[in-house]
């Protein structure tokens, strides 16, 4: 009897253990709260269903509760050109922007959303930042600033003029106002282009009302998505540049909190947003222009533009005179597309 109680009692005892070491991990997982970050993007609704939308989605289902990111979009709960300080004091954890339009104050910021002819196709951006050291400088940059990480810079699309009215030379550039990026819009004053700065979400009604004449924010790909295809007429076919390049950031302390396997789970996500973004805007552009049907493609003749593109190269020289990390990221620049030119089709044409 004492021996049969002895085995009762053990195999009681080892179920009772046996179930506890099963259930401890749900046990642990419920006490743990989730963490809870808010990040804004740049892009409108139409436009944040493809550049961060699917990969956030991506995210929260990965995460399996133990983290969730409220994706915000443009203007949503600050303003853009106040972004970087929100990040930075912590007011939203984390951004999906441009550096220039949302006012980071780093040197390197102006070579940031469409710093001219600094690319010619978007595959030209992970190039620059994987295998030119971009991201180094980068790095070496944010480093310098309190409050902000920056974490991956990735193509949008290219830069072109959609506007109200015709444009098939350089002259008639002048006195257009337009919606555009902070560099991108000083480059282009130049040429009698009056830049204009006003909320995202009120473009498409400007234009509708004659206060703008188009935009010189994105490739027709953009244009076609956020509605402003319905009000603009024509479609400049010369870039001003040939990709966006934007990044993500993160509040400094929130990143640094976050466990290794969540921050791993969270570059995966950016590398997933990067290249969803590379085949949906280069298969957009040429279908938009071939079967989009709102608007008139338009081209300047190659010999006239060239007179951007000259004038662009001396805004470089400008550019790397402010300091000299500037002074290496043009040189950067400068060596690639030496190396894209010589290298030939289909590097460059």
């Amino acid at each position: 009897m004492k021996r049969r109680e002895f085995i009762k009692k053990a195999g009681v005892g080892a179920a009772a253990v046996a179930a506890t070491a099963v259930n401890a991990p749900y046990v642990i997982s419920a006490q743990k709260s989730t963490i809870k970050w808010r990040l804004q993007t740049y892009a409108g609704p139409a436009l944040a269903e493809h550049v961060i939308k699917p990969s956030i989605d991506a995210f929260n289902k990965a995460a399996n509760g133990e983290m969730v990111i409220e994706l915000y979009n443009a203007d949503q709960l600050v303003p853009q050109g106040e972004l970087f300080r929100a990040v930075a004091k912590g007011t939203i954890d984390a951004a999906q922007s441009d550096d220039d339009s949302m006012a980071a104050p780093v040197d390197v910021a102006i070579f940031a959303a469409y710093f001219p002819f600094a690319s010619r196709y978007s595959l030209d951006v992970p190039a620059l930042w994987h295998w030119m050291g971009l991201n180094k400088i980068w790095e070496e940059a944010y480093a310098e600033v309190k409050g902000v990480t920056w974490l991956s810079t990735g193509a949008w699309d290219p830069c072109n003029f959609s506007t109200s009215k015709p444009i098939k030379s350089l002259a008639d550039l002048k006195g257009l106002r337009v919606y555009t990026f902070p560099t991108g819009g000083k480059f282009m004053q130049q040429f009698g282009v009056i830049p204009m700065s006003l909320p995202y979400s009120d473009v498409q009604m400007a234009i509708q009302t004659g206060e703008l004449d188009g935009v010189c924010w994105s490739g027709i790909t953009e244009v076609y998505t956020v509605g402003w295809a319905d009000v603009c007429k024509y479609y400049l076919t010369n870039p001003i540049s040939g990709a966006w390049a934007g990044s993500y950031f993160a509040n400094t302390d929130k990143w640094n909190a976050l466990p290794e396997h969540l921050k791993t789970l969270f570059k995966l996500c950016m590398d997933s947003s990067h290249y969803y973004r590379q085949h949906w805007y280069w298969y957009g552009e040429a279908n938009y222009r071939t079967k989009g049907g709102k608007m008139q493609l338009t081209t300047i003749p190659k010999e006239e533009w060239k007179t951007v593109e000259d004038a662009a190269y001396k805004l470089w020289d400008e550019v790397a005179a402010k300091s000299p990390r500037c002074a290496k990221v043009v040189a950067t620049l400068k060596e690639y597309a030496k190396t894209m030119e010589a290298a030939g089709p289909p590097y460059r044409y």
